[in-house]
């Protein structure tokens, strides 16, 4: 997929603090993910993969090698009613038993849904779940968007956008439900986990969570919101910010880059070195890695 601009992009700092690789949807390993971002001007980025920690090591090495500083994150899947809502986390402790017991059972429930897509899907394409495999890194869970890549792979979609549009949208016959806890439940995983939770691509076109909902979000430990993010929108955005102000909650800027995988790029929205300091100053669970 080719790069494209991002709405309204802006910089406010040397730190990307939501970035993928291909131990979840990503489509280069965590030493290229922490390279892509050093090119980009980034400084200190972290690498948060679905559900899992897996690439925390390689990727440490990599922004230190760098002159970089990596701090560590993931990014927890969660829904409320139909509407999914995905939650960053950083400097948690990763050997956490709740926190590990919850993401792992997301992990499994992943599978289990690629399976039976794989099942539903090869009924009527030529695909096999050997095709999926292939597009999967070691580690990894698979998930909808190495299907999409095996789909294009075989030539029956031309990228993972008409892929999403089309055979894996929620629309279609061949999708399945993945697991995934209420936003309270994950929020309060990662801050008993003494980690920081920051609500992603808060603002987009599906609309801000319900005010009420926040609140109990802020009540079980939410840090903040990625406000600089291209799917945020207005007015949605401006009220969330206000929103944020008045109680003083971190507020973030990230690219969400998952190399090929999207358009986004590292730094085109960045964290001021404030939130950043005001995330690592909270965080109780791990520490940056420093080069």
């Amino acid at each position: 997929m080719s790069a494209g601009p991002a709405p309204q992009a802006r910089r406010v700092g040397e730190a990307d603090l939501h970035l993928h690789s291909d131990h979840s949807d990503g489509t280069e390993p965590p030493a290229a993910v922490m390279a892509a971002a050093h090119r980009h001007g980034i400084r200190t980025a972290a690498l948060t993969d679905h559900d899992t920690t897996a690439g925390w090591a390689e990727a440490a090495d990599a922004a230190v090698s760098l002159g970089m500083t990596f701090i560590p994150g993931m990014e927890l899947s969660a829904r409320h009613e139909w509407r999914s809502v995905h939650v960053l986390a950083y400097l948690f402790d990763p050997d956490d038993s709740g926190l590990r017991a919850l993401t792992d059972k997301i992990r499994d429930s992943r599978l289990s849904r690629a399976r039976t897509m794989a099942d539903r899907i090869a009924r009527d394409f030529d695909l096999t779940w050997d095709d999926i495999l292939a597009q999967t890194a070691a580690d990894a869970t698979v998930g909808r968007p190495h299907i999409a890549d095996a789909l294009v792979a075989r030539g029956h979609v031309s990228d993972r956008g008409e892929a999403f549009r089309g055979i894996l949208s929620p629309s279609s016959p061949y999708y399945v439900d993945l697991f995934a806890p209420d936003p309270v439940t994950a929020v309060a995983a990662v801050a008993d986990a003494g980690g920081v939770p920051i609500i992603a691509h808060p603002a987009g076109r599906g609309g801000l969570l319900p005010e009420r909902l926040l609140e109990r979000l802020r009540d079980a430990g939410l840090a903040g919101f990625e406000v600089g993010h291209r799917e945020n929108v207005e007015p949605g955005l401006s009220r969330l910010r206000v929103w944020a102000a008045d109680r003083d909650m971190i507020t973030t800027g990230s690219s969400d880059y998952h190399g090929r995988g999207k358009p986004n790029q590292p730094g085109e929205f960045t964290t001021s070195d404030e939130m950043l300091a005001r995330i690592v100053a909270t965080g109780r669970g791990s520490r940056p890695v420093s080069g």
